[in-house]
């Protein structure tokens, strides 16, 4: 199934979930964003706002670009990773000396450590801590992966969820290893390129910035304006390419990877995943009182999916203000692009904005159990 544009009647009942969006733009949670719905290969995209609070900002448009920060996880990082187990080039219980040997070398080489594995890695049940300041005093990715691959444990593997940027960063190394390709390159190779996903990209050119949302006034490190530039700190020390973030693409791009998704992995008579890899990927894993999926987060109060996602249902959300939900029961899925952390990330007006806006498609699409 491809994607065909929604009839203009779908489009006015969701005209509930706009005005939510309306309201928050007017309540500055964020200076405007996209909205793509798609239910049973019907698409309907909407715009709102503007690229900034500036009144004399370019108004938001279906083919802004924003900065995916950690949707580059699921969309990038995850469907590589699954490419290549689908291939037997990576096993999820292999522990991870077998693809990253520093790992577990010299002072790192305890027996924790050497347990840890690739499926422990997408489940965030590694040990890692959630995030390191690396880019503080490190450029370069050489460097910067250097350090993830010496940062201790501070939980014993398997015991807990801990969402990790690290563990994502040493996935996207494995990929690269593996591959023997850049994750850049394979994405655009294996994922983008398949899906006619056009504007996806990592480091997009200086000419695409009219159409590129801006994101934080940096007033720590770069001392700029960040627009065209990956927001998360440590992947722009790397380069702007990494495991964990440094995605740019828009609402459209992503509808096509969510209604492959739908599919069973396949899109426009290309093939990227099995029926199977995708059930693989996708199903809820429990660890403690918390579960995820490999690679994916699952309906929560935490994960601001609303009431109505069903318990089948995967999404994430990423921290500039992005986020993606897919419902294979109700063959939906919904992307919202805004670019929250503009002019800063101390605006968390969002966290009520998602459920809202979830909650208001799936009741005026009749999808309220």
């Amino acid at each position: 199934m491809t994607l065909r544009a929604a009839p203009l009647e779908m489009d006015a009942r969701l005209k509930p979930a706009y005005e939510i969006l309306d309201r928050a733009v007017a309540d500055k949670a964020f200076p405007g964003g996209v909205l793509a719905v798609g239910i049973r290969g019907e698409l309907a995209v909407h715009a709102f706002g503007g690229q900034t609070y500036d009144a004399h900002a370019p108004a938001v448009t279906p083919t802004t670009i924003y900065d995916l920060a950690s949707l580059t996880k699921a969309v990038v990082t995850t469907t590589a990773v699954a490419m290549l187990v689908a291939a037997n080039r990576v096993q999820l219980d292999a522990p991870l000396e077998r693809f990253l040997p520093e790992w577990s070398k010299g002072s790192n080489a305890t027996d924790s450590r050497k347990t840890v594995t690739v499926r422990q890695l997408l489940l965030h049940t590694s040990g890692l801590p959630g995030w390191r300041q690396y880019f503080a005093d490190t450029r370069g990715k050489k460097e910067i992966l250097a350090k993830a691959l010496a940062e201790p444990l501070v939980a014993e593997p398997g015991t807990k969820i801990e969402y990790s940027d690290i563990g994502f960063i040493l996935l996207g190394e494995i990929v690269e290893r593996v591959s023997g390709k850049t994750l850049d390159q394979f994405a655009r190779e294996r994922i983008f390129a398949p899906l006619g996903m056009s504007d996806a990209q990592f480091n997009p050119p200086k000419s695409l910035l009219p159409r590129i949302a801006p994101t934080e006034n940096d007033t720590t490190y770069r001392k700029r304006l960040v627009h065209g530039e990956v927001h998360d700190q440590n992947a722009w020390a790397m380069g702007g390419v990494a495991g964990d973030a440094g995605l740019f693409s828009t609402a459209a791009d992503l509808a096509a990877f969510c209604q492959m998704m739908l599919n069973g992995g396949i899109y426009a008579h290309q093939r990227l995943l099995s029926r199977s890899t995708i059930a693989q990927f996708t199903k809820p894993v429990k660890v403690g009182e918390m579960s995820r999926t490999l690679g994916w987060d699952v309906p929560s109060e935490q994960s601001q999916s609303g009431k109505y996602f069903s318990a089948r249902s995967y999404g994430h959300l990423g921290y500039t203000g992005t986020s993606i939900w897919i419902d294979p029961e109700k063959e939906l899925f919904v992307i919202l692009l805004t670019n929250r952390v503009h002019p800063s990330a101390e605006n968390e007006k969002i966290k009520a904005v998602r459920p809202a806006v979830h909650d208001a498609v799936m009741e005026a699409l009749g999808l309220k159990p």
